[in-house]
């Protein structure tokens, strides 16, 4: 059998996808070298962003499974080397463009991520279970999606995703770990334990800067923000940072849950943002014998709904009713979101139907460049 060519090698590892970066490392500048001897053997040698790379092991095999894939491979030694600082200044050029300029890449005029802010009037009504859910449905979809848990005092998300691994750091760029596809950045990856976050308005509105700023997302279809109970120091640090973002009220069928979930969402009066609809969790509880038992009462939603379309002048659609779900509890302990692990569940159509409504939403072309010129 023939020595493997050097362009059957390389098109095989531009099969290898970064893990973090989520593209071909041969498109980033990771790939060293790459060589086949007489007798079949392929020594091929990476670059890593960083000595401590957390998914050095996962680049090796992946690396190792592509290359045994190319006809005439009877082996393969990966290597792995660190890049040096001019190659990591280069890498970071091409990821955030000319200069490596730190900004929020969703404010672009040329972006086309749709941005949810997910609020609640209060806590204990599932938002965080509902983002994640959300995003998961997305990314299931093959839609390229991001979370940044802003719930900085109450931070879930992680735990929510069964993420234990922390950021990989490339000198003042931030790359977050990523689970079923997602994205995700949260101040939980940051601190030891269950330490408590004690910070006031100021940090609380750093961190959500620097997760916006310094966290490279890439180029995403869909960002949710897990946003705090309320219309604190977070909520005004979301509007000032994305203003474009729609916020996603949750609330529960309790008349009481959704008038305090009506000042969550009033909000968007003073801050100029649209309102992209409720969602009512914790809806009703199937019987065996098909029928409902509607534990929080019923009608919440669609009453908050009626209450924003008239305070903001628009149509505030109720996009849905998440029912209860034991499976969605202990998917949510388990760090494995419903919609993919029983996907055939009530709850987690549900969440399917509410997603595939987000996603239809057009992107409006308000502050956008068309790229056409009058002649």
């Amino acid at each position: 059998m023939s020595t493997p060519s050097v362009e059957a090698l390389n098109a095989a590892l531009a099969t290898v996808i970064d893990p973090e970066l989520r593209r071909p490392i041969t498109e980033l500048g990771m790939l060293d070298s790459v060589e086949a001897s007489p007798d079949g053997t392929v020594r091929v040698v990476v670059r890593l962003t960083i000595a401590g790379c957390p998914l050095r092991e996962t680049i090796t095999a992946d690396a190792t499974a592509a290359l045994t894939r190319v006809p005439g491979v009877t082996g393969v030694e990966v290597e792995l080397k660190v890049m040096t600082q001019a190659q990591r200044d280069a890498l970071k050029e091409q990821l955030r463009g000319a200069g490596g300029q730190r900004g929020i890449p969703f404010n672009e005029p040329g972006s086309l991520t749709k941005v949810f802010a997910v609020a609640s009037g209060k806590g204990g009504v599932g938002k965080s279970s509902v983002t994640v859910n959300l995003a998961c449905a997305l990314a299931a979809q093959g839609l390229r999606v991001g979370i940044v848990d802003a719930d900085v005092h109450g931070f879930s998300v992680p735990a929510l995703m069964g993420i234990t691994q922390q950021p990989t750091r490339v000198d003042d760029m931030i790359l977050p770990p990523v689970a079923f596809g997602v994205k995700v950045i949260s101040i939980g990856m940051f601190v030891s334990g269950n330490k408590a976050v004690a910070w006031r308005g100021p940090m609380l509105h750093r961190a959500l800067e620097q997760f916006l700023t310094d966290v490279y997302f890439g180029d995403l279809d869909a960002l949710f923000l897990d946003l705090p109970p309320g219309t604190g120091d977070i909520a005004i640090s979301v509007a000032q940072l994305l203003p474009n973002a729609e916020i996603l009220v949750v609330t529960t069928p309790q008349a009481a849950a959704a008038d305090v979930a009506e000042r969550a969402g009033t909000i968007a009066t003073q801050t100029g943002q649209k309102l992209a609809g409720v969602v009512e969790n914790m809806s009703f509880l199937e019987m065996p014998d098909g029928g409902r038992m509607e534990l929080f009462g019923s009608g919440g939603g669609r009453v908050l709904a009626e209450r924003l379309s008239a305070a903001v002048g628009t149509d505030v659609p109720l996009l849905g009713q998440i029912p209860l779900d034991i499976r969605l509890r202990e998917g949510g302990d388990a760090g494995r979101p419903l919609v993919l692990t029983a996907p055939e569940t009530a709850a987690a159509q549900a969440l399917q139907d509410i997603a595939g409504k987000l996603n239809a939403k057009p992107r409006g072309l308000a502050g956008m460049s068309l790229g056409i010129q009058p002649k």
